[in-house]
């Protein structure tokens, strides 16, 4: 089969097209996907050059979100059949291996996965649609959703708005009714977030996203006349690193941060003043459950949400889709296809 590989750490020149690579064989337990979508995340970047702590068995695929149709079905596999159309949760919760990451992954025709991680997909979603969904998306409903309970009139600030978590939140937002401000590093990008929910925008490139949001909703108060008001409900921030400090001075009395990541940096100089004076609520969030997923099946399948696609690039274009992702030129998911 064709295959993008990598056999050591490195950037973007390290990913090898291979034309003649193994075909998996799908064993006890198992199927194998004939790929349709594999959609590309930072993370891909990260197990590209390497991550301090993971040993990532090497030569691999990389890939982590996978929608196709099962080619083969391996032995003890009753619930499932060829031809059926599926979505891959990435977390295989029997080994704790992450799809891509410890185990080979999409970037190919073919993806062997055990049964256990299978998803069906519903009629009326697309493999494109399907692919985008696991890790950014999944982590952003958990986030906003199961964790966040975001709701109708809250003042909601997503950071990092335009990337694939980011686009999922503003949409998120938009259908629990709260006025969504999103911050982004264009105005290209702030047009198009307007496009799918976004009812403010803010150039984080242009301006001091602090310096805005206190212009437009006043300052937070704890005393005095208008305590409580001012800023806002609620802060999207999985960068972390400058901007976490600004985050905490923009939430009102009572307000809550989101987070999910640090892609900006996980170590970054905090002011625990802010959180006990205005009570603030900060909320972590790792990754999803498979009830997310489905819920955002359902989502999708009503119409009710559209993930953002960049673009669709054959596995051959793959070098190219992760040069794109590492100089952040992406409006939501890649999308890589098979063409067979």
């Amino acid at each position: 089969m064709k295959a993008v590989v990598i056999r050591q750490h490195g950037e973007i020149g390290e990913l090898a097209y291979e034309t003649s690579w193994p075909d998996p064989v799908a064993g006890e337990g198992e199927v194998v996907i004939a790929v349709s979508a594999c959609a590309l995340n930072y993370h891909d970047l990260f197990t590209l050059r390497g991550m301090p702590g993971i040993k990532i068995p090497m030569p691999i695929i990389m890939g982590i979100d996978v929608a196709g149709e099962i080619a083969e079905v391996g032995p003890g596999v009753s619930d499932w059949k060829v031809g059926d159309r599926v979505m891959v949760d990435p977390l295989d919760t029997e080994t704790g291996r992450l799809l891509g990451e410890r185990m080979d992954g999409g970037l190919a025709e073919y993806c062997k996965v055990g049964a256990h991680m299978l998803v069906p997909m519903p009629e009326g979603v697309s493999f494109r649609e399907a692919a985008a969904l696991p890790v950014a998306y999944g982590t952003a409903y958990r986030m906003m959703v199961t964790r966040g309970k975001v709701a109708a009139d809250e003042k909601l600030l997503v950071l990092g708005a335009s990337g694939g978590v980011g686009t999922c939140c503003v949409q998120l937002g938009r259908l629990a009714g709260a006025h969504v401000i999103a911050a982004a590093s264009t105005p290209e990008k702030l047009a198009r977030l307007a496009e799918i929910g976004a009812h403010e925008g803010i150039d984080y490139k242009a301006d001091d996203f602090m310096k805005v949001v206190h212009e437009r909703h006043g300052k937070p108060r704890v005393y005095g006349a208008g305590a409580g008001s001012g800023g806002v409900d609620v802060v999207v921030n999985f960068t972390g690193g400058e901007t976490w400090v600004p985050s905490l001075r923009v939430v009102r009395q009572g307000g809550r941060i989101l987070t999910c990541g640090a892609t900006a940096g996980f170590d970054p100089k905090t002011d625990l003043r802010y959180i006990w004076t205005f009570e603030i609520d900060i909320r972590g969030s790792n990754a999803w459950e498979r009830g997310d997923l489905f819920a955002l099946l359902d989502l999708v399948q009503e119409k009710r949400l559209a993930p953002t696609i960049d673009c669709a690039l054959p596995l051959k274009e793959t070098p190219t889709a992760f040069s794109r992702l590492a100089e952040r030129n992406v409006f939501g998911k890649i999308i890589i296809e098979s063409h067979r």
